[in-house]
């Protein structure tokens, strides 16, 4: 199905089951532990041995020899894999760094081995007895020691052009009687999810079948079959349910290739979990920033330059953090510029985190507008409001599909009790606490990619939807059953949804904020030939059905929907393809969010009241399920802005806290209540679901209102994330 005019009534409109706060289909599954994640497939494939990691010791370099005999020594050790003899492995095309090393060192923990056991245990105790020899060499571990030599990155698909500019950004902000001119930096952030990084794999013949824990199972088949030169035919990966990913298990990495690996040494399955040390290093994290944003406006408020540029690592061939990027579209101004640059770092690889480029570069730019209202005079929900657009600023003849953002922040205030604000800095206290509140914009681009799914019926009026599309823990099981449920005219109970297999369908898979939207609108499109399908062969014109309680009817005349398939199951397969539409308009979601903090006047310990987010994102399938989407982001956003950060040896290169022991993230006693508002709103534009994707936008900005709630209870302006006790105590106000 191609979608290239805006779409009409549909049978998704009727909003009988989708948009309904629905239960997740797989909840009894997860809550009574029979979800069955990777590792713990026991039932796929008999005779499982273990895999375990052996990670470089140092982060640069190669490696001089490396003596394997006592480990394969060792009791119940099968096999031992290394880069000498695990054939011509090539790179992936969604991998910076070889996901096996040797003889050459890109990273630290990068995989150098895979000993295969017959119990973890063995196995891991083997792995220790491996002895190498390395050849370390001198590498760059710090983004501002880099930061003059950084570059602008090649553009593509996803980043655009690493430089931007519309009218005369430099005469603008010069001339300008009111200007802020500031330097803002974020950490390297770790995805910690709560499943690792798991593989068992499995040879029968030629012929590899990996069940792994992967978010873009297409993407993930091709890098494998790349990655060891065989067939794209001949891989097959299976991914039915995901512990969390958060963008770090978009790409296939080192576990997925070592139990293949170890599977075909040894001769028989072999499965793989990365420990947790293993995974912060060996695996992808969101990188460091620094980013310097300048503001210029007239003394009315409103913005007459903004330039925003941004600078971030990775090992070479990596890719930039585009934090700049959502300053191209979310304020007016005429004159403008955004620039990215990226350093060279001997770091491990950087890349996708929870809303790259606009979670870090909404933690800058949205203190700095903060910054800018307070100097203008303005309260700061007013200042965004003023330099609003409907347009895109950098050409103005696209404007956006749906653009609420002036709305989510007034609803937002009032349901916030913003108006009861003290503008005055460390002006409110409430016994031992500082109290303040802030308010950060939410943005976050609607991106579209094609989708497919397969439908079937069978004679019981069972519907069964099978899409490689995977479940992240978002609940994609269920929206694609209440869309299958809805176009067919069944209850959510007869609709079967199967998921994650390379098998079906290459659907859009879960990344980005694109997952529910754009899997959605394959269901949909395949729906419509199945709806045909069944139409003709109860003699209706598929123009007039209506597909309702279980039945097809038009006129008079009603069938059951079973009797269309009493002889034969019927099946219908399709995709959603998008024409030009986002070319014409500009496409994003918005949303602001309210935070209020109490600061300890002794210590200055931080401690979050209230938070709200209201958002506008288009349908919003199952205010559920999405609700729990948005208030893990903004739980990710509080992180990121008070605790998050990975530590860097800056001579040996490597994270140092890459454990849960050491990284810290938010638990349940850091997060206070919190409110999620959907405005209500379809976009045409966007999909015939007219959804667009809300899980992403929860952590956009959230990092930033902390920050300005912060500011707002002490007066202590903190640009460096996160914000520790350490970066406020000494500027607190005098208490008596």
């Amino acid at each position: 199905m191609k979608f290239d005019t805006p779409a009409t009534t549909n049978p998704i409109d009727q909003l009988k089951v989708i948009g309904k706060p629905t239960d997740r289909i797989d909840g009894p599954l997860k809550t009574t532990g029979t979800a069955p994640y990777a590792y713990e497939r026991h039932d796929v494939v008999q005779n499982q041995a273990y895999g375990y990691m052996v990670g470089s010791a140092i982060a640069k370099g190669r490696i001089a020899s490396i003596d394997v005999k006592a480990a394969k020594a060792a009791p119940g050790v099968l096999a031992i894999v290394t880069a000498d003899n695990a054939g011509k492995l090539a790179k992936g095309s969604f991998n910076t760094a070889k996901l096996l090393g040797g003889p050459d060192i890109e990273h630290y923990h990068q995989a150098i081995a895979v000993v295969v056991a017959e119990t973890f245990e063995q196995a891991r105790t083997a792995a220790n007895l491996v002895r190498i020899d390395y050849v370390p060499t001198k590498g760059v571990f710090e983004l501002a020691a880099a930061k003059d030599s950084a570059k602008a990155p090649e553009a593509n698909a996803f980043s655009g052009p690493p430089d931007t500019a519309a009218g005369d950004f430099a005469g603008a902000f010069a001339a300008a009687p009111v200007q802020l001119d500031a330097v803002y930096t974020t950490p390297d952030h770790a995805h910690v999810m709560m499943e690792p990084h798991a593989s068992i794999a499995a040879w029968n013949g030629d012929k590899l079948t990996i069940w792994t824990s992967n978010q873009m199972i297409a993407w993930g088949v091709g890098d494998v079959a790349k990655t060891l030169g065989i067939p794209v035919e001949n891989v097959r990966l299976d991914s039915p349910f995901i512990g969390g990913g958060f963008g770090g298990k978009l790409f296939v990495r080192s576990d997925a290739l070592l139990a293949a690996l170890g599977a075909r040494a040894a001769g028989r399955p072999v499965k793989v979990a990365l420990p947790r040390p293993l995974m912060i290093n060996n695996t992808t994290h969101r990188p460091a920033t620094i980013q310097r944003i300048r503001i210029g406006a007239a003394r009315d408020g409103k913005i007459t330059a903004i330039g925003h540029e941004t600078w971030s690592g990775d090992l070479p061939g990596g890719g930039a953090e585009l934090a700049a990027n959502q300053t191209r579209l979310l304020y007016a101004g005429a004159n403008r510029m955004t620039a990215t640059r990226l350093a060279v770092l001997d770091l491990p690889e950087g890349n996708a985190m929870r809303a790259p480029g606009e979670a870090p570069g909404m933690m800058a730019l949205e203190i700095a507008m903060d910054e800018m209202a307070e100097k203008l005079g303005l309260d700061p929900i007013e200042f965004r409001a003023l330099n609003d657009t409907q347009v895109d600023p950098e050409h103005p003849e696209r404007p956006f599909s749906q653009r609420q953002l002036v709305e989510c922040m007034r609803i937002g205030a009032e349901r916030f009790g913003w108006s009861k604000r003290n503008p005055k800095p460390g002006s409110v206290r409430e016994g031992r606490w500082f109290v303040g509140t802030g308010v950060a914009a939410a943005f976050r681009n609607n991106l579209l990619t094609k989708s497919a799914a397969r439908v079937r019926l069978d004679g019981r009026g069972t519907v069964t939807v099978e899409t490689d599309m995977t479940d992240i823990g978002t609940g994609t099981y269920t929206i694609i059953g209440q869309t299958a449920a809805e176009m067919m005219g069944v209850p959510l109970e007869k609709v079967v949804v199967r998921l994650g297999d390379s098998s079906f369908p290459v659907s859009a898979g879960s990344g980005g904020q694109w997952g529910a939207n754009n899997s959605t609108a394959g269901v949909y499109a395949a729906c419509v030939k199945l709806r045909e399908a069944v139409a003709q062969k109860l003699g209706f014109n598929s123009e007039e059905a209506v597909f309702a309680d279980a039945s097809v009817r038009a006129g008079n005349r009603s069938v059951p929907l079973a009797e269309a398939a009493r002889d034969k199951e019927i099946i219908a397969e399709d995709a959603i393809e998008y024409g030009d539409l986002d070319k014409k308009y500009q496409q994003s979601t918005f949303g602001a969010h309210f935070v209020e903090v109490g600061v300890d006047v002794a210590t200055a310990e931080v401690r979050l009241r209230r938070m709200l987010a209201v958002c506008a994102a288009g349908r919003i399938l199952n205010p559920k399920s999405a609700r729990s989407q948005v208030i893990g982001a903004m739980t990710m956003g509080a992180g990121a802005a008070l605790m998050e950060e990975l530590a860097v040896d800056k001579r040996l290169g490597f994270f140092v806290n890459h454990d849960l022991a050491g990284y810290e993230v938010p638990v349940h006693a850091d997060i206070p209540h919190q409110d999620v508002i959907f405005l209500e709103e379809t976009d045409p534009i966007s999909s015939p679901m007219k959804a667009k994707g809300v899980g992403e936008l929860g952590i956009c900005g959230v990092g930033a209102a902390v920050a300005n709630a912060i500011y707002n209870a002490t007066g202590v302006r903190v640009r460096d994330y996160p914000i520790t006790l350490d970066k406020l105590l000494t500027e607190l106000p005098q208490t008596g």
